[in-house]
């Protein structure tokens, strides 16, 4: 890769660097790329890439191997993941001392270490490539896959593979409005939460009165387990930059923000970096590309508020005032940050642009639904085998998302509910999950798409306790602003308390749902207004939950406390003493080869003993 970077002053310039890039990569007999996203990393994929490094060095062969970092690959509980070529080989579990071995055996020798492959759980056979493992094999890539051939640190990298032709041919081929009319015709819709036509927010602000204008990269990214916006922005900062300018071209503005998460350093220093390095190439500045565009950016770390995701607030904390929602009378692509027309989108919004301009609008809306086009990623989670990053068509039903991708739930329990939409989405059984990911569908099921997040709930999960964990989040995270959220919460989060600590009574449910459906329809901003939704949806689909905690004084789930107690059988318990070494409340008592007996006195039901006992001994009442 060239040391010295040559400003691009026009497409032509663009397309012969492109064309220098590609040539120099051929020259690599083979390419080792290893995934250097958070989870990842987290897993000592650096050491493994510099082991390599190393290796490569001290053999005399960093000439003929390409070692790339790259951003997430989305099979985080596989990490960390390479894949080598030729071949597409993809190995998993690396460890540091893994990369000796496969210099010797796989790069040098041409044979695949069988240790290292993916192991299907269903037939028990290794896996030699991505495209044959269930969690890929079901999904549709498009944005992610972008990652495993960019070094998110690299514009060449981006370049060689296309990157800001997009960007070229909107300057060349496009007026503002025809851009707008590709986003439409496309039927992209935010992928932030709200499924607002983005089309229709860009001609809005174009169309507002005023010159200065702004676009803002929406990256504060809340939800609990919710990580996508972070993977992108990790790894492939330039497309999430050339999605914001092509929309700040369609609405005429000249500068952009990217307010990110305090809590994302490694997307702040790689989205840095890419900023800096479009600079130094003249793809972000004056002129860009000798078509007259100026455009430049900046980023902003937000405080990890979660009411800061919402648009109004974000624009208020850009500002440097409390991030605080404000009413919206006046539409922020009207009246937005300083008062001036602003466009704002998340991250994985922005980066569905350039694809769509680059293969048309078409191409996008071929795939999807009717009312939602395109594919949607999502951060699989929870009580599921495969948990990560999945990217499929929207219109896909749930139930591939969880048992095909995710291949159901852990230790052979039953899949008994899916939480989609983050904290403020619903909970829905199994019998539904043969919704489609659709905006409208799940909105009609009492759920939503949110910004992606999807929580596996298995038999062993209480949701009225769910209920109460989501709104304990929400209480701490509401900025108090207006009544019908600050005070609603609250009150519905003291009657699911009562009602999981044995204190219920029946009339306590029709209560909460009254307070529900008011705190839906009074509150100020987007936030307060979904905030019910975890109560609503538990309602609705696990009535008999709440009647059993309420009526019985009975967690049929066994998991809240104050309705449980945790007793030993006799006749399986062996004497083992695993339970009574691993109780830290000294609430086990027993002879070796005796079955043991739990002191309730004593007992905080942790759940310690259940957890441990492998003779499935403990009975919890």
């Amino acid at each position: 890769m060239p040391k010295v970077k040559p400003r691009v002053k026009s497409v032509k310039d663009l397309t012969e660097l492109r064309k220098r890039l590609r040539s120099s990569v051929k020259n690599f007999k083979s390419k080792l790329t290893i995934c250097g996203g958070t989870g990842c990393h987290a897993s000592r994929s650096q050491d493994v890439i510099d082991a390599f490094k190393k290796e490569l060095k001290k053999r005399k062969l960093e000439e003929g191997v390409w070692v790339r970092a790259t951003g997430c690959h989305g099979f985080c509980e596989q990490g960390p993941l390479m894949i080598l070529e030729p071949g597409n080989i993809f190995y998993c579990g690396l460890k540091p001392g893994d990369a000796g071995e496969i210099i010797a055996e796989t790069i040098l020798k041409g044979e695949v270490i069988e240790r290292l492959l993916y192991t299907d759980p269903v037939t028990s056979k290794k896996v030699r490539t991505e495209a044959e493992i269930p969690f890929y094999r079901a999904q549709d890539r498009q944005l992610l896959a972008q990652n495993r051939h960019v070094d998110p640190c690299s514009i060449e990298d981006y370049i060689a593979i296309g990157g800001y032709s997009a960007l070229a041919k909107t300057l060349t081929e496009f007026s503002p409005e025809k851009v707008i009319e590709e986003v439409k015709i496309s039927g992209l819709r935010g992928r932030g939460g709200g499924g607002f036509p983005t089309a229709r927010k860009w001609a809005e602000c174009r169309s507002a009165p005023g010159e200065e204008k702004y676009v803002i990269c929406n990256a504060d990214e809340g939800d609990p387990g919710a990580y996508m916006d972070r993977s992108i922005l990790e790894g492939n900062p330039h497309l999430v930059i050339e999605g914001m300018m092509i929309g700040a071209w369609a609405i005429g503005a000249r500068q952009g923000y990217i307010y990110v998460r305090n809590e994302y350093p490694l997307a702040v220093k790689h989205a840095r970096i890419a900023m800096q390095q479009a600079r130094e190439y003249g793809l972000l500045g004056d002129d860009i590309l000798g078509g007259g565009f100026s455009f430049d950016m900046e980023i902003c770390r937000g405080g990890g508020a979660f009411v800061c995701g919402e648009s109004t607030a974000l624009m208020a904390s850009l500002e440097g005032k409390v991030g605080e929602p404000r009413p919206k009378d006046v539409h922020t692509v009207a009246n937005g940050l300083w008062h001036k027309p602003t466009t704002l989108n998340n991250v994985e919004t922005w980066a569905n642009v350039p694809p769509i301009i680059s293969n048309g609008a078409a191409w996008f809306a071929g795939k999807g639904t009717r009312g939602s086009k395109g594919t949607k990623i999502f951060a699989l989670t929870g009580r599921v085998k495969n948990t990560g990053l999945v990217e499929v068509a929207m219109g896909t039903p749930l139930r591939t998302i969880v048992f095909d991708i995710g291949g159901g739930a852990i230790n052979g329990r039953a899949v008994k509910a899916v939480q989609t939409g983050g904290p403020s989405g619903g909970c829905l059984p199994l019998d539904r999950l043969d919704l489609p990911v659709d905006f409208d569908a799940l909105y009609d099921a009492g759920s939503m798409v949110g910004s992606g997040g999807i929580v596996v709930m298995d038999e062993k999960t209480c949701m009225v306790d769910v209920a109460k964990y989501f709104l304990a989040f929400l209480q701490d995270e509401s900025c108090g602003k207006c009544v019908p959220c600050r005070l609603g919460i609250d009150r519905m989060l003291e009657i699911v308390t009562d009602i999981t600590e044995g204190r219920g009574r029946p009339e306590q449910i029709d209560l909460l749902k009254e307070l529900a459906d008011t705190v839906a329809s009074a509150s100020l901003c987007g936030l307060g207004k979904t905030a019910p939704n975890p109560v609503l949806s538990t309602l609705r689909y696990f009535p008999e939950e709440y009647e059993a905690h309420v009526n019985e004084k009975r967690c049929p789930a066994g998991v809240c406390r104050e309705l449980i107690e945790y007793e030993i059988d006799a006749e399986k318990c062996n004497g083992c003493g695993t339970c009574r070494r691993a109780c830290p409340y000294d609430a086990i008592k027993g002879k070796k080869k005796e079955a043991h007996v739990i002191a309730s006195h004593k007992c905080q039901k942790c759940g310690i003993c259940l957890s441990e006992c492998k003779f499935d001994s403990i009975i919890v009442t």
